[in-house]
């Protein structure tokens, strides 16, 4: 950052008084910048015994099956969010239940979180972020072709719980790809 957004003076990259990382600090109207992560939020839909994937038709990861997620916008809760885009990604109405994980993945300044849901009806299709969607059972998930260790990790949560019949909250950090 250069220019202050909100008056377009130069701003300087230092630490504020009081705090303690450096930040984007407009010296003419005493606006402090503080870029922080970003939130991602998602659903695990559910109807019996199968989820519903999306396989993305855009970067990053096009051609790869995902959960129904997306950046959080401004103004709209965290469930907000999750209904948003699994109607936006998959046409696909759901009831939210329970948070299920929240993933820090600080290497590329994202958390994303995932809520349990179940899926009101089966009238679903493609969104225009999305070339097919699908329900599948554990067996039929494409493991290796999952679009985030994100997604992969929620789901393997999802089916551990569900096989011992007790659903939690998983919290987990994600390190950067070796």
């Amino acid at each position: 950052m250069n220019f202050c957004p909100n008056c377009s003076a130069r701003v300087a990259f230092r630490i504020p008084e009081g705090d303690s990382l450096p930040r984007h600090i407009c010296d003419a109207c005493n606006t402090i910048h503080y870029k922080n992560p970003l939130t991602v939020v998602g659903a695990v839909p559910e109807w019996e015994d199968r989820v519903l994937l999306c396989k993305r038709a855009i970067e990053p990861r096009a051609g790869f099956w995902t959960l129904p997620a997306g950046f959080m916008e401004n103004g709209e809760t965290v469930g907000q969010g999750a209904k948003r885009e699994t109607l936006e990604e998959a046409n696909a109405r759901i009831e939210l239940l329970d948070m299920f994980t929240v993933l820090s993945v600080a290497h590329v300044n994202q958390v994303h979180i995932f809520y349990r849901a179940r899926l009101l009806d089966l009238d679903f299709s493609p969104g225009t972020e999305s070339l097919e969607v699908q329900l599948f059972r554990e067996d039929e998930i494409p493991w290796d072709d999952l679009s985030f260790r994100t997604v992969s990790t929620t789901l393997r949560h999802y089916f551990a719980d569900r096989k011992a019949n007790a659903f939690r909250l998983h919290t987990d950090d994600i390190s950067p790809p070796k």
